[in-house]
């Protein structure tokens, strides 16, 4: 059999694909190369070289070229991805696609790594002396006057300042200029004093500089975890080293950058979906240079290079935002322990509410803990109070006891936050007189009111529906919203406080780039205000004048059947409320609730965080669910129910038999429905993370062939967070 290359391209298959060498070139594991694929043509990466063809050569096709003069992922991301696809079950050209940014997936040269320059023309100075532009042109016209500036340089300078670029670009009043080094940066901020929890956090990470030690970072809200990893990059810089930052949400990533750079002097690298695609790539190729040495970036950032890797820091570990939940399903977290224990770095995990995965890590053994009891910057933690909601008249779901918080905080001159994890107007519109209520046709779950839009939204399938005049079951015109969405409690709030700004923050306000920062931007300091939000609001927020949150909703999360959702409710409280009273104003949080007797608020509100954890860690080791059994979900769908109940049964008598497996279903779904598909799935559960692959990894590759296959789509989902 002939030598050959062995090649991952992007495509949904469990294979690696088999391809004769080029008549040019030589390239190396981990090269980028363009191959014949069916019909057309597709750039995959070498994964093996120069090994013995599993067919004769008259069925293989040849390279057709090669991309890269030198390898452009290294030895330790091509191992890693390697454990990666093989751990989460997923196509391994998918995994090794993930890695990099889409411009680098392309049949195109590299593009350059230094910066192009944005400049004013002389038009561009005549328009300003005119006058003639107004808003964000004008704002970028008048900071392009003190000179050039770079796109890293302008992101600091002037958030969201894009759009306006290419409108003066095309009118000929900038241009963009020759490549000019990537800028420097001087520290402007100064170093604050650490307390004493603080500076023991830094020495032990410090202490582990060169070897692989994961450390949880347990710190109360408030409590300085970022001046502990601002204290831990210098470190690593100082040493040559190189430093990578994952935070869970795209609206944290300018304020984080913003100090970063401010702090640090040097440029910061930052890698997320809203970035322009030339501009990701440059990142990811400075890193790979080494020409970069701090990386910034959510979930996807976790396959950033590495050559000179110093330290990672996960910002916010419990979030559920580092779980892909669409094609290759990795989680980021996870993900980065495997790449530091490759690269031989020490990991720190840092959270107020830590995952239950992370503190049964750390009971074992495996993890070391870290914690920040105290907020240096605050006079006290703040203050919990359950309002009984049973037997009270509510103005649109807001009790008088928070209406009355609300005046009191107000009069004062300081900020409220109330929080709803809902948005929209109403989650149902209801007919009084016959009980119809809007539904999706296509989810059979109720559509929410969004009344700004006039429009019935679902936010399962993204369905739109004009409101309907009247009833279309019974003709009454009767039709009520019930429940409460952010924007109904933004149109209450506001009709009851007239004199003081309201500010919804949630996707709808914020679909904008830069929109987040603006509308926080908006907010004077030391002014009052009442903040309505969903969970965007939930972390990684300093508003000084922030004094009160109400929490309003909190019900949801008590009655849910997902295991998770005792977890995710503890988490969400103290996030939020972690919200108040940061700087030297006490904080006061209030919680609505038709439970206030219920053991998880109760453990939470008298014991904190780490009771109600250790609490929900004894009932998941009893019921052996995760983080002491481990699960694997097949979830598929397709038009008819029949074909989906014919591939499980298909799938659960293919599954190998093996001792200790407990497999549920096949069953449909939790929402059954979902934009016209009908979806069902199997669970796989074991004690035995070791027993669980072993019979997922022979069954994964006989799924694609079962007779049923090619007429559903289906997943495999290691490890799931979401069981819908």
């Amino acid at each position: 059999m002939p030598s050959v290359f062995r090649i991952a391209l992007p495509v949904p298959l469990p294979t690696l694909f088999d391809y004769l060498p080029p008549t040019v070139g030589e390239p190396g594991v981990g090269s980028r190369v363009l191959v014949p694929f069916g019909r057309s043509k597709a750039v995959g990466v070498v994964v093996q070289a120069d090994v013995p063809a599993q067919v004769g050569s008259a069925k293989l096709k040849r390279v057709l070229r090669v991309l890269d003069d030198a390898p452009l992922l290294d030895p330790e991301l091509m191992q890693s991805l390697a454990w990666a696809a093989d751990y989460w079950l997923g196509a391994p050209g998918e995994a090794y696609a993930n890695a990099l940014p889409l411009l680098l997936r392309e049949d195109k040269p590299l593009p350059e790594t230094q910066e192009p320059i944005w400049a004013l023309t002389i038009a561009g100075r005549s328009a300003l002396d005119a006058g003639s532009r107004r808003g964000g042109s004008q704002a970028l016209l008048q900071t392009l006057l003190a000179g050039p500036m770079s796109a890293s340089g302008l992101d600091t300078a002037l958030p969201g300042w894009r759009p306006a670029a290419r409108r003066l670009a095309e009118a000929g009043l900038i241009e963009r200029g020759k490549v000019m080094p990537a800028p420097g940066f001087s520290a402007s901020a100064p170093k604050l004093s650490m307390h004493a929890e603080q500076e023991a956090a830094v020495a032990e990470v410090t202490e582990a500089f060169g070897r692989f030690q994961p450390f949880l970072l347990d710190g109360v809200t408030g409590s300085g975890k970022t001046e502990v990893y601002l204290s831990l990059i210098e470190r690593s810089l100082a040493a040559g080293r190189q430093a990578l930052l994952l935070v869970p949400e795209i609206g944290l990533a300018p304020q984080t950058v913003r100090r970063l750079r401010e702090r640090l002097g040097v440029p910061v690298e930052v890698l997320h979906s809203n970035l322009a695609e030339g501009e990701r790539a440059r990142a990811w190729l400075r890193m790979r240079s080494g020409e970069a040495k701090v990386v910034l970036g959510t979930r996807s950032a976790v396959f950033t290079p590495l050559p000179y890797a110093g330290l990672i820091i996960v910002d916010e570990e419990h979030d559920g935002a580092y779980k892909q939940q669409e094609g290759f399903r990795y989680h980021a977290r996870d993900l980065a322990l495997v790449r530091a224990r490759a690269l031989q770095v020490p990991v720190l995990l840092g959270s107020a509410t830590p995952s239950l995965e992370s503190l049964a890590n750390v009971e074992a053994g495996r993890y070391r803990a870290l914690h920040l009891r105290s907020r240096p910057a605050a006079t006290q933690p703040p203050r919990v109070q359950i309002i009984d909601m049973r037997a009270q008249r509510l103005e649109h779901g807001l009790s008088p006891a928070l209406l009355h918080a609300v005046d009191e905080t107000i009069a004062r001159g300081e900020q409220v936050l109330v929080f709803r994890n809902r948005r929209g107007y109403a989650p149902v519109l209801l007919c009084h007189g016959c009980g119809w209520h809007a539904e999706c046709p296509r989810c059979e779950h109720a559509l929410t009111l969004h009344a700004a839009w006039r429009k019935l939204v679902c936010h399962h399938c993204d369905l739109q529906a004009p409101v309907p005049a009247a009833c279309p079951a019974c003709g009454s015109q009767d039709l009520k919203p019930q429940g409460q969405g952010t924007e109904r409690l933004e149109e209450a709030l506001a009709a009851h406080f007239r004199a003081v700004p309201v500010l919804r923050i949630d996707r709808e306000t914020t679909r904008r780039r830069d929109a987040f920062e603006q509308l926080l931007g908006n907010l004077q300091q030391d002014a009052p205000a009442i903040l309505v939000g969903t969970q965007m609001l939930a972390k990684g927020h300093d508003l000084p004048n922030l004094t009160l949150v109400a929490i309003v909703g909190v019900d949801e999360g008590l009655l849910s059947v997902d295991f998770r959702s005792g977890e995710r409710l503890a988490q969400l409280v103290v996030q939020v409320a972690g919200r108040a009273g940061r700087a030297r104003k006490p904080g006061r949080v209030l919680l609505q609730t038709h439970h206030p007797d219920h053991p998880l608020l109760r453990t939470l509100l008298a014991q904190g965080y780490a009771s109600a954890a250790k609490e929900l860690l004894a009932e998941r080791r009893q019921t052996g669910l995760p983080p002491y059994g481990h699960q694997l979900l097949l979830r598929c769908e397709a038009h008819q129910r029949a074909t989906v109940d014919a591939f499980l049964a298909e799938a659960c008598a293919a599954l190998p038999v093996v001792d200790g497996l407990q497999i549920a279903g096949p069953m449909p779904a939790p929402m059954p429905l979902r934009a016209g598909r009908q979806r069902g799935q199997l669970l796989i559960e074991s004690a035995s993370r070791r027993d669980l692959h072993a019979a997922a990894r022979p069954w994964s590759m006989l799924l694609a062939q079962l007779p049923n296959a090619r007429k559903v789509r289906w997943s495999l989902d290691v490890d799931p967070i979401d069981l819908y």
